[in-house]
């Protein structure tokens, strides 16, 4: 199979006086796992249906290998749509929920016997072709209903939150297999979600929502480790958000002071000038805490107001000497028994290479 390469331009999309969409473009290249992450009403499925043809915009167009589909039904679009339900036949075998759409196009029964047993092959679902759904668990039936939109052999693949109904362990499962099959098929996913560990676990690319616009657009690293605004920053994990103002520029660092930090320094990944009031982003996971300062570091002393182990980490919290409650992440990578572990109360420095934290926000003069 082949995908196809899908392009949106300027959609824009009203349910009577609420924008759904406001004049959204994005490229999604073929045969990528690309996905639409966002908060619950930002419009991400509103977009997926737009590209199934299942809603019509009110302006904009959507192309599929640079050929405009906006007038072309959704049963014509080589597109098949999986959503969060699954949408299975209950009276019908594993077999025939797949076999169901291969039917009605009067396929031959020698290929469609050929083509559903690569598909069950495909989701491991061989052994299961003659259950009904209701005798599947809930991974298997999200697996049948991928079977079933894949057997059309689509150019473009539609997710709408397919594991959110899933509970964690097996979402994390049926992520993986996914991710796989997206490997071995080769067409175009657009997966959409509002879970950034899904979105930046499987995807090529992602692109964030908020109120109907898209906010940024990078790869899952982009995405996390270079968040374009405030909200790209929270929304994606957890961070450190300072308040600060520029004292010193140089071409790499700025020198700024923040109030219940002090001075520090930031890497320059925008222009800024001194006076300048802006805003930082510092991931928790980046921080080091220790029971003396580091060279050649930001390095601040404090006290852990809160400690939180949780097996593979241990979440702290660090009221600093001027006021600010820092979030420190420390991975368990090792045991070492010389080494003192912290607790509540103790006095401890944070610090960090000023590489790690980034410049968000500049605020107008």
């Amino acid at each position: 199979m082949l995908g196809s390469n899908v392009e949106i331009k300027n959609i824009s999309k009203f349910f009577g006086d609420f924008q759904a969409l406001d004049n959204v473009s994005l490229q999604v290249k073929k045969g990528e796992f690309f996905s639409l992450l966002g908060p619950s009403g930002c419009g991400k499925t509103t977009l997926l249906r737009i590209i199934a043809g299942l809603e019509q915009p009110d302006s904009g167009d959507v192309l599929f290998d640079n050929k405009s589909v906006i007038n072309i039904p959704a049963n014509k679009r080589e597109v098949n749509t999986i959503f969060q339900n699954y949408a299975l036949f209950p009276h019908l075998t594993v077999f025939e929920n797949v076999a169901f759409s291969l039917r009605l196009k009067k396929i031959s029964e020698t290929e469609i016997k050929e083509r559903v047993g690569k598909l069950l092959y495909l989701v491991r679902l061989e052994e299961h072709k003659n259950k009904k759904p209701s005798q599947l668990s809930g991974g298997q039936r999200q697996r049948v209903a991928i079977a079933r939109a894949l057997a059309n052999e689509p150019k473009v693949l539609l997710l709408d939150e397919p594991v959110s109904a899933l509970d964690a362990k097996l979402r994390q499962e049926l992520l993986v297999e996914l991710d796989n099959l997206h490997d071995q098929v080769g067409i175009t996913f657009i997966y959409v979600t509002h879970d950034q560990a899904e979105a930046i676990s499987v995807s090529d690319h992602v692109a964030v929502m908020n109120n109907g616009k898209i906010v940024q657009t990078g790869t899952p690293y982009e995405i996390y480790e270079s968040p374009a605004n405030n909200f790209v920053a929270t929304f994606i994990g957890e961070t450190n958000l300072m308040k600060a103002e520029v004292r010193e520029t140089n071409e790499e660092f700025v020198r700024v002071f923040a109030k219940g930090i002090g001075e520090f320094e930031c890497y320059k990944d925008k222009e800024v000038k001194k006076g300048d009031k802006i805003l930082l982003t510092l991931r928790p996971e980046k921080i080091k805490i220790s029971s003396k300062p580091l060279e050649g570091l930001n390095s601040f002393h404090g006290i852990v107001e809160e400690e939180i182990y949780m097996g593979y980490q241990t979440k702290y919290f660090v009221k600093l000497d001027e006021g600010y409650i820092l979030k420190i992440y420390k991975q368990h990578v090792n045991y070492l028994l010389d080494e003192k572990i912290i607790h509540w109360k103790d006095e401890v420095f944070v610090s960090w290479n000023p590489n790690d934290s980034f410049i968000i926000e500049v605020e107008e003069n």
